[in-house]
């Protein structure tokens, strides 16, 4: 919270934010927001993104639920496709759900 704001109106601080060249804007119709790490996924559905302008530059602000997913690559993705005979998509949702880990995946798809 700002010192000296409480209790102002929300449309009174939009107005002092637009005063000194502060632009906010929530984006409309936001599915997923995806953040890639080296080792994972973070997966926010349905989530709140403002967008805040100033000087110049953008500031995404992201508000929601994060799921984890492992991240897995395409050289897993076609090895476990190929030895247990499934589709790459059925594959990558294996590793996903395995954590990465081939053997369990090809394991699971295998149905044992």
């Amino acid at each position: 919270m700002i010192p000296g704001m409480r209790g102002m109106s929300p449309k009174k601080l939009q107005q002092m934010m637009k005063q000194m060249g502060i632009d906010v804007e929530e984006l409309e119709n936001v599915e997923r927001v995806i953040i890639q790490l080296s080792d994972k996924e973070l997966i926010f559905e349905d989530a709140t993104v403002t967008v805040m302008k100033a000087q110049g530059t953008k500031n995404y602000q992201i508000s929601g639920e994060p799921t984890e997913r492992a991240k897995v690559n395409d050289e897993d993705v076609k090895i476990v496709a190929d030895q247990a005979g499934v589709s790459e998509d059925a594959a990558r949702e294996a590793l996903m759900t395995s954590g990465g880990d081939l053997a369990d995946a090809i394991l699971k798809l295998k149905g044992q």
